[in-house]
Protein backbone atom coordinates (compact mmCIF):
# COMPACT_ATOMS: atom_id res chain seq x y z
CA UNK A 1 0.00 0.00 0.00
CA UNK A 2 2.86 2.18 0.09
CA UNK A 3 2.37 4.01 -3.35
CA UNK A 4 2.91 7.09 -4.64
CA UNK A 5 0.06 10.01 -5.92
CA UNK A 6 1.09 8.98 -9.05
CA UNK A 7 1.34 5.35 -8.60
CA UNK A 8 -2.28 5.26 -7.49
CA UNK A 9 -3.68 6.69 -10.40
CA UNK A 10 -1.33 4.58 -12.65
CA UNK A 11 -3.24 1.59 -10.31
CA UNK A 12 -6.62 2.74 -11.24
CA UNK A 13 -6.20 3.41 -14.44
CA UNK A 14 -4.94 0.04 -14.75
CA UNK A 15 -8.25 -1.43 -12.63
CA UNK A 16 -10.22 0.70 -15.15
CA UNK A 17 -8.86 -1.24 -17.73
CA UNK A 18 -9.81 -4.31 -16.68
CA UNK A 19 -13.13 -3.30 -16.20
CA UNK A 20 -13.58 -2.30 -19.84
CA UNK A 21 -11.65 -5.22 -21.50
CA UNK A 22 -14.64 -7.09 -20.33
CA UNK A 23 -17.66 -5.73 -21.15
CA UNK A 24 -15.96 -3.58 -23.88
CA UNK A 25 -12.81 -4.21 -25.54
CA UNK A 26 -11.13 -7.23 -25.15
CA UNK A 27 -7.77 -6.79 -24.85
CA UNK A 28 -7.43 -3.02 -23.47
CA UNK A 29 -6.28 -4.63 -20.12
CA UNK A 30 -3.30 -4.70 -21.86
CA UNK A 31 -2.28 -0.64 -19.79
CA UNK A 32 -2.25 -2.79 -16.85
CA UNK A 33 -0.20 -5.26 -17.94
CA UNK A 34 2.38 -3.44 -18.81
CA UNK A 35 1.89 -1.16 -15.76
CA UNK A 36 1.83 -3.46 -12.91
CA UNK A 37 5.40 -4.88 -13.08
CA UNK A 38 6.74 -1.64 -12.54
CA UNK A 39 4.62 -1.36 -9.67
CA UNK A 40 5.60 -4.17 -7.62
CA UNK A 41 6.92 -7.80 -8.05
CA UNK A 42 5.52 -10.08 -10.89
CA UNK A 43 4.12 -12.79 -8.50
CA UNK A 44 2.40 -10.02 -6.29
CA UNK A 45 0.79 -8.65 -9.38
CA UNK A 46 -0.87 -11.57 -10.60
CA UNK A 47 -2.20 -11.94 -7.14
CA UNK A 48 -3.77 -8.48 -6.88
CA UNK A 49 -5.10 -8.77 -10.75
CA UNK A 50 -6.76 -12.34 -10.10
CA UNK A 51 -9.83 -10.58 -7.63
CA UNK A 52 -10.01 -7.59 -10.18
CA UNK A 53 -10.71 -9.75 -13.44
CA UNK A 54 -13.38 -12.11 -11.43
CA UNK A 55 -15.09 -9.22 -10.26
CA UNK A 56 -15.01 -7.50 -13.85
CA UNK A 57 -15.95 -10.78 -14.82
CA UNK A 58 -19.51 -10.83 -12.67
CA UNK A 59 -20.15 -7.46 -14.34
CA UNK A 60 -19.91 -8.88 -17.38
CA UNK A 61 -21.46 -12.06 -17.46
CA UNK A 62 -24.99 -10.25 -15.65
CA UNK A 63 -24.54 -7.63 -18.82
CA UNK A 64 -24.21 -10.10 -21.54
CA UNK A 65 -25.36 -13.45 -20.15
CA UNK A 66 -28.78 -13.62 -22.40
CA UNK A 67 -25.52 -13.76 -25.45
CA UNK A 68 -23.16 -15.95 -24.60
CA UNK A 69 -22.67 -19.66 -26.39
CA UNK A 70 -23.31 -22.06 -23.75
CA UNK A 71 -21.43 -24.64 -26.08
CA UNK A 72 -18.59 -23.28 -26.77
CA UNK A 73 -18.05 -22.76 -23.01
CA UNK A 74 -18.57 -26.14 -22.37
CA UNK A 75 -16.22 -27.42 -25.30
CA UNK A 76 -13.62 -25.29 -23.78
CA UNK A 77 -13.48 -25.80 -19.76
CA UNK A 78 -12.42 -29.42 -19.07
CA UNK A 79 -9.44 -28.74 -21.52
CA UNK A 80 -8.79 -25.57 -19.52
CA UNK A 81 -9.52 -26.76 -16.51
CA UNK A 82 -6.31 -29.89 -17.47
CA UNK A 83 -4.43 -26.24 -18.26
CA UNK A 84 -4.57 -24.81 -15.28
CA UNK A 85 -3.59 -27.94 -13.68
CA UNK A 86 -0.32 -27.81 -16.16
CA UNK A 87 -0.10 -24.29 -15.46
CA UNK A 88 0.04 -24.75 -11.25
CA UNK A 89 2.18 -27.63 -12.08
CA UNK A 90 4.85 -25.40 -14.18
CA UNK A 91 4.64 -22.04 -11.90
CA UNK A 92 6.76 -24.35 -9.71
CA UNK A 93 9.25 -24.56 -12.26
CA UNK A 94 10.01 -21.50 -14.37
CA UNK A 95 10.45 -18.11 -13.41
CA UNK A 96 8.58 -14.80 -14.33
CA UNK A 97 10.79 -14.21 -17.68
CA UNK A 98 10.10 -17.92 -18.84
CA UNK A 99 6.83 -17.47 -18.31
CA UNK A 100 5.75 -14.41 -20.62
CA UNK A 101 7.88 -15.42 -22.90
CA UNK A 102 6.50 -19.10 -23.04
CA UNK A 103 2.95 -17.65 -23.24
CA UNK A 104 4.48 -14.77 -26.05
CA UNK A 105 5.21 -17.42 -28.45
CA UNK A 106 1.93 -19.34 -28.27
CA UNK A 107 -0.20 -15.73 -29.14
CA UNK A 108 2.02 -15.12 -31.20
CA UNK A 109 1.40 -19.06 -33.31
CA UNK A 110 -1.75 -18.78 -32.70
CA UNK A 111 -2.02 -15.04 -34.02
CA UNK A 112 -0.31 -16.34 -37.24
CA UNK A 113 -2.37 -19.26 -37.79
CA UNK A 114 -5.65 -17.12 -37.39
CA UNK A 115 -4.16 -14.22 -39.74
CA UNK A 116 -3.11 -17.31 -42.58
CA UNK A 117 -6.66 -18.68 -42.04
CA UNK A 118 -8.38 -15.30 -42.41
CA UNK A 119 -6.40 -14.51 -45.86
CA UNK A 120 -6.76 -18.13 -47.38
CA UNK A 121 -10.12 -17.55 -46.44
CA UNK A 122 -10.24 -21.49 -44.70
CA UNK A 123 -12.11 -19.42 -41.40
CA UNK A 124 -15.16 -18.65 -43.32
CA UNK A 125 -16.99 -21.20 -41.12
CA UNK A 126 -16.26 -22.07 -37.78
CA UNK A 127 -17.45 -25.78 -38.66
CA UNK A 128 -14.17 -26.22 -40.93
CA UNK A 129 -12.30 -25.60 -37.56
CA UNK A 130 -10.04 -28.58 -36.90
CA UNK A 131 -11.30 -31.30 -34.76
CA UNK A 132 -8.28 -30.61 -32.46
CA UNK A 133 -8.75 -27.00 -32.53
CA UNK A 134 -11.03 -26.36 -29.52
CA UNK A 135 -9.31 -28.34 -26.99
CA UNK A 136 -6.03 -26.92 -28.39
CA UNK A 137 -7.20 -23.20 -27.39
CA UNK A 138 -8.79 -24.60 -23.93
CA UNK A 139 -5.35 -26.07 -22.88
CA UNK A 140 -3.63 -23.17 -23.95
CA UNK A 141 -6.52 -20.73 -22.04
CA UNK A 142 -6.00 -22.98 -18.83
CA UNK A 143 -2.33 -23.07 -18.89
CA UNK A 144 -1.39 -18.89 -20.31
CA UNK A 145 -3.99 -17.83 -17.68
CA UNK A 146 -2.40 -19.50 -14.52
CA UNK A 147 1.22 -18.76 -15.18
CA UNK A 148 0.46 -15.31 -16.41
CA UNK A 149 -3.13 -14.18 -16.26
CA UNK A 150 -2.69 -14.03 -19.78
CA UNK A 151 -5.62 -16.13 -21.78
CA UNK A 152 -7.43 -12.74 -23.24
CA UNK A 153 -5.57 -13.49 -26.35
CA UNK A 154 -5.75 -16.93 -26.51
CA UNK A 155 -9.72 -16.31 -25.95
CA UNK A 156 -9.93 -13.96 -28.57
CA UNK A 157 -8.11 -15.98 -31.11
CA UNK A 158 -10.42 -18.68 -30.11
CA UNK A 159 -13.57 -16.95 -30.33
CA UNK A 160 -12.69 -15.17 -33.76
CA UNK A 161 -12.21 -17.97 -35.33
CA UNK A 162 -15.22 -19.05 -34.23
CA UNK A 163 -16.65 -16.12 -36.33
CA UNK A 164 -19.00 -15.15 -33.08
CA UNK A 165 -20.38 -11.84 -33.22
CA UNK A 166 -19.38 -8.95 -30.41
CA UNK A 167 -21.87 -9.30 -27.84
CA UNK A 168 -21.53 -13.56 -28.40
CA UNK A 169 -18.03 -13.34 -28.04
CA UNK A 170 -18.17 -10.99 -25.09
CA UNK A 171 -20.66 -13.22 -23.24
CA UNK A 172 -19.33 -16.59 -24.04
CA UNK A 173 -15.45 -14.81 -22.74
CA UNK A 174 -17.52 -13.79 -19.87
CA UNK A 175 -18.48 -17.29 -19.09
CA UNK A 176 -15.57 -18.95 -19.54
CA UNK A 177 -13.38 -16.41 -17.26
CA UNK A 178 -15.71 -16.14 -14.65
CA UNK A 179 -15.49 -20.16 -13.93
CA UNK A 180 -11.77 -20.44 -14.94
CA UNK A 181 -10.61 -17.29 -12.46
CA UNK A 182 -12.81 -19.17 -9.80
CA UNK A 183 -11.10 -22.06 -10.65
CA UNK A 184 -7.89 -20.24 -10.02
CA UNK A 185 -8.23 -18.95 -6.42
CA UNK A 186 -7.26 -22.07 -4.43
CA UNK A 187 -4.23 -22.51 -6.22
CA UNK A 188 -3.29 -18.73 -6.42
CA UNK A 189 -3.70 -18.95 -2.39
CA UNK A 190 -1.77 -22.12 -2.39
CA UNK A 191 1.40 -20.36 -4.54
CA UNK A 192 1.11 -17.43 -1.83
CA UNK A 193 -0.21 -15.33 -4.61
CA UNK A 194 -2.71 -13.63 -2.73
CA UNK A 195 -2.50 -11.84 0.71
CA UNK A 196 -4.04 -9.89 3.31
CA UNK A 197 -2.31 -7.35 1.24
CA UNK A 198 -3.04 -8.00 -2.14
CA UNK A 199 -6.90 -8.53 -0.71
CA UNK A 200 -6.56 -4.55 0.51
CA UNK A 201 -5.22 -3.21 -2.18
CA UNK A 202 -8.09 -4.95 -4.40
CA UNK A 203 -10.96 -3.46 -2.38
CA UNK A 204 -9.58 0.07 -2.93
CA UNK A 205 -9.30 -0.57 -6.67
CA UNK A 206 -12.96 -1.87 -7.31
CA UNK A 207 -14.70 0.72 -7.40
CA UNK A 208 -12.03 1.61 -10.58
CA UNK A 209 -13.11 -1.88 -11.55
CA UNK A 210 -16.36 -1.24 -11.85
CA UNK A 211 -16.11 1.95 -13.74
CA UNK A 212 -14.72 0.62 -16.58
CA UNK A 213 -17.03 -2.35 -16.68
CA UNK A 214 -20.25 0.39 -16.76
CA UNK A 215 -18.26 2.44 -19.28
CA UNK A 216 -18.16 -0.72 -21.72
CA UNK A 217 -21.50 -1.50 -22.84
CA UNK A 218 -22.27 1.73 -24.20
CA UNK A 219 -18.76 2.03 -26.40
CA UNK A 220 -18.87 -1.06 -27.58
CA UNK A 221 -22.43 -0.45 -29.15
CA UNK A 222 -20.46 1.83 -31.39
CA UNK A 223 -18.23 -0.30 -32.72
CA UNK A 224 -19.24 -1.94 -36.03
CA UNK A 225 -18.42 -6.08 -36.43
CA UNK A 226 -15.20 -5.59 -38.21
CA UNK A 227 -13.63 -3.47 -36.43
CA UNK A 228 -14.31 -4.75 -33.08
CA UNK A 229 -12.44 -7.44 -34.95
CA UNK A 230 -9.34 -6.08 -36.28
CA UNK A 231 -8.77 -3.82 -32.85
CA UNK A 232 -8.85 -7.04 -30.49
CA UNK A 233 -6.56 -8.89 -33.06
CA UNK A 234 -4.40 -5.54 -33.01
CA UNK A 235 -4.23 -5.74 -29.21
CA UNK A 236 -3.79 -9.56 -29.12
CA UNK A 237 -0.64 -8.92 -31.21
CA UNK A 238 0.52 -5.47 -29.00
CA UNK A 239 -0.08 -8.38 -25.76
CA UNK A 240 2.27 -10.79 -27.54
CA UNK A 241 5.20 -8.26 -28.18
CA UNK A 242 4.89 -7.12 -24.73
CA UNK A 243 4.87 -10.85 -23.38
CA UNK A 244 8.13 -12.25 -26.08
CA UNK A 245 10.14 -8.69 -24.79
CA UNK A 246 9.76 -8.98 -20.83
Amino acid sequence: MDFTFWQWLLLLLAAVSFGFSKTGLPGASLLAVAVLPNLMPAKSATGVVLPLLIFADLFAFFIYRKHLEWRRVGRLLPWAVAGVILGWLALGRIDDGQAAHLVGVIVALMLATHLWRRRTGSDNAAAQAPAWFGPLMGLFAGFTTMIANAAGPVMTLYLLAMRLQKLEFLGTAAAFFLFINWLKLPFAVQLGLISGDSLWLNLWLLPAVALGAVAGPGIIARIDQRLFENITLSLSALAAVKLLLT
